[in-house]
């Protein structure tokens, strides 16, 4: 059985882009410029953009972050992103979700400009995934096709089972790895809350991409000798016993389904340090694409 460290490659992607921003500020060119914008106190929100900000600092990237209030109406939002898609010195933003009650999400990812939505979630950029062309794909499957393909793990002709729909991981990642190339060329189940004899079809699955976010949901006896396991599943479940009151919990029964499978992603430090690493890599290929449209 071997771990997919997805802190390990993480770090050498880190490493890698490091390096070629480097390059950039030898040659005295502009280095990308990522901006997020976080509306209200969300913790677990605060968490993570601010991860997002330090992992910028690490690799030479300028950061801008921007907080407003919870109570923010929707219109003064749509001005932010436009004023956003309209500033030259940012080369891609994210609006951290969830949005408060009072603004309508997907009216607010519509108005992104697609050329600086370097999350991937504009209908343009995720109808040019699903049609092979190349644009920004979300950060999460972006991360997991990026560890299957320096694990060099097979995907060609594989069954994958993908558990959850979400427009986020599950539904993407159904259409990236059926694509053509690699990793994809798999056969894909998608499957969700209405699938029935679920442990049959997971059962019969060479890899499992669980997204549900149900703690230990896939157990042992659902999974084949020598699956590939990728669990993008993270729950806080409480524990008297830890420091923190809580342990982060995966989708995946990490302890009895490890000892049959060939390739499985711990949780933590599997699939969660992957994202923030490809959100950069994509922030890098909206500095490029822009300076393409200037002719630089």
């Amino acid at each position: 059985m071997t771990i997919l460290d997805g802190k390990k490659v993480s770090a050498d992607i880190k490493a890698e882009i490091k390096a070629d921003v480097d390059k950039m500020k030898q040659r005295g060119e502009k280095v990308p410029h990522l901006a997020a914008v976080i509306v209200g106190n969300d913790g677990a929100s605060l968490t993570y953009v601010g991860s997002k900000v330090r992992a910028c600092e690490q690799v030479g990237f300028e950061s801008t972050l921007i907080k407003l209030s919870s109570t923010i109406s929707e219109i003064e939002l749509l001005d932010k992103i436009h004023q956003l898609n309209k500033d030259e010195n940012i080369d891609g933003f994210i609006v951290q979700l969830p949005l408060p009650k009072q603004i309508d999400t997907q009216k607010v990812l519509m108005q992104i400009d697609p050329d600086k939505d370097v999350d991937g979630f504009h209908p343009t950029n995720f109808g040019k995934m699903a049609l092979d062309m190349t644009t920004f794909i979300p950060a999460t499957p972006f991360g997991i096709l990026e560890l299957l393909e320096r694990y060099n793990v097979e995907t060609k002709g594989k069954h994958t089972v993908v558990i959850g729909r979400s427009h986020i991981v599950g539904r993407p990642m159904s259409i990236l790895m059926g694509r053509k190339g690699f990793p994809g060329n798999s056969t894909v189940t998608l499957t969700h809350s209405h699938t029935k004899n679920i442990t049959q079809i997971t059962s019969q699955a060479d890899i499992i991409i669980t997204a549900l976010g149900v703690p230990n949901y896939l157990k042992a006896e659902m999974v084949k000798d020598d699956a590939v396991i990728i669990d993008v599943g993270i729950t806080r479940v409480p524990d008297e016993d830890h420091p923190k009151g809580y342990v982060i919990t995966g989708d995946v029964d990490f302890e009895n389904v490890s000892k049959k499978v060939s390739y499985i992603t711990p949780v933590p430090g599997g699939v969660g340090p992957m994202t923030i690493s490809m959100l950069l890599k994509n922030t890098l290929l909206a500095r490029e694409q822009h300076r393409f449209k200037k002719g630089l």
